[in-house]
C-alpha cells in the first residue's frame, strides 16, 4: 500500500495517476460501521476493475473546528489505522493534514483537486460524511457530480443503536468493555513499550510490566481488566491482569499520573524496552483505595483468579491463539 501524506495545497506529484475507487472518512476505531464502508469499496472496485484508495485525515477535525471539545486521543492512532487499512488490501492511502488552511477549502475546490484530479471514478463514504468549508459538502452533492459514481453507506446498527466512534469511546471510559469490543468487531488494543516503573508489585508477589502507550490512545476506565499481551515480534500471547489508574493505595489520586501495569500469569522474564500490544478482554472492577497492603493483595489474588477463569472461557488451554 502506498501512503501519501498531504498538506494543503496538494502538489502535482502527490496525485494518484491511475483510476481508483476511493473511500472517504476519518475512520477512528476502524469499527464495524467502517468495515461496511471498506466492504462496499471492495465490491465497487471489483465490479469496475479499479484499484482501491482511501482518504483519511489527521488530526481529528475538531482540533481546528471545535477547540473547546477537541479530540486528541484516538481508538486507532494514525499508524494503527494505516495498518488496518493495509489488511483490507488498499492500494493507496491518502492522509490529509487537517489544518486551518485545509478547513477553508471550498466544496468545489475539494471536489476538483482532491477527488477528480486524483482519478477517482467511484466515491464511497458513510451517509454522514461532510467536506469543504463549514462542512457544506455532503454525499448528496457528490451524487450530483458527473465525473464519478457515488455510493452512500448508511448507518450500521447493533441492538438497534448506530455504531459510532463516539459511543465506543464512551463505553470504554465507562467500563463497558464488552459493548466497545462488540461495536469495534475486535478486542480493543493499545500498543506501547515496557518501561521502568516503581517495582512495588514484585515486593508483594505481583510483578508488573509498566506499559507506556506508543501513541495518544483512548485509555479505558480506571480499573482492573483481564487482558492478553503480545511481546515483541512473537505471535504468542500471554494472559494476565492489567490495572489502569493511579494506584490510590500508594498515591494521591489528584497528583499521580495514570499508568498501565500488566501482571502476566506464569511469566518471569525481563522485558524492559520490549514493544508490546495489550488486548483488553474483560473489565473486572473499578480502581479503589485499600486500607493497607494485606487487603490489596487479597483482592489482587481474587482479580487474578477471576481473570484466569474468564480468559479460559474465552480461549481454553490454547496459548497461541490469534486475536
Amino acid at each position: 500500500m502506498k501512503v501519501i501524506e498531504i498538506t494543503h495545497p496538494i502538489q502535482e506529484d502527490q496525485y494518484i495517476k491511475e483510476d481508483v475507487a476511493m473511500a472517504f472518512g476519518f475512520f477512528d476505531g476502524m469499527h464495524r460501521g467502517h468495515a461496511k464502508v471498506f466492504e462496499t469499496l471492495n465490491q465497487r472496485a471489483e465490479e469496475t476493475g479499479l484499484k482501491k484508495a482511501v482518504m483519511t485525515f489527521d488530526p481529528h477535525p475538531s482540533v481546528v473546528l471545535n477547540p473547546e471539545r477537541k479530540r486528541t486521543d484516538y481508538l486507532t492512532p494514525i499508524q494503527d489505522k494505516v495498518e488496518i487499512m493495509e489488511s483490507y488490501g488498499i492500494d493507496y492511502c491518502l492522509i490529509i493534514n487537517f489544518s486551518s488552511k485545509f478547513a477553508s477549502v471550498s466544496v468545489e475546490d475539494f471536489i476538483e483537486n482532491y477527488i477528480i484530479n486524483n482519478h477517482v471514478k467511484e466515491c464511497v463514504a458513510g451517509f454522514d460524511f461532510t467536506f469543504g468549508k463549514y462542512g457544506k459538502g455532503n454525499m448528496m452533492i457528490l451524487d450530483q457530480v458527473e465525473h464519478f459514481n457515488t455510493t452512500t453507506v448508511y448507518k450500521q446498527e447493533r441492538e438497534s443503536e448506530k455504531i459510532s466512534t463516539t459511543d465506543i469511546r464512551k463505553a470504554l471510559k465507562e467500563g463497558e468493555l464488552q459493548d466497545a469490543n462488540d461495536s469495534l468487531g475486535y478486542r480493543y488494543r493499545i500498543k506501547g513499550t515496557v518501561v521502568q516503573g516503581e517495582k512495588r508489585g514484585r515486593t508483594i508477589g505481583f510483578p508488573t510490566a509498566n506499559v507506556e502507550p506508543s501513541d495518544d490512545y483512548v485509555l479505558p476506565k480506571k480499573g482492573v481488566y483481564a487482558v492478553t499481551m503480545e511481546i515483541g515480534p512473537e505471535s504468542k500471547l500471554y494472559r494476565g491482569v492489567a490495572n489502569v489508574g493511579v494506584k490510590p493505595t500508594f498515591h494521591d489520586p489528584a497528583k499521580a499520573q495514570i499508568v498501565i501495569e500488566v501482571n502476566l500469569f506464569d511469566f518471569d522474564e525481563n522485558i524492559y524496552g520490549e514493544r508490546v500490544i495489550v488486548y483488553w478482554h474483560h473489565f473486572l472492577r473499578p480502581e479503589i483505595k485499600f486500607d493497607g497492603i494485606d487487603p490489596l493483595v487479597e483482592q489482587m489474588n481474587k482479580d487474578k483468579e477471576r481473570a484466569k477463569y474468564l480468559l479460559a472461557v474465552d480461549f481454553g488451554d490454547d496459548l497461541s491463539y490469534n486475536i
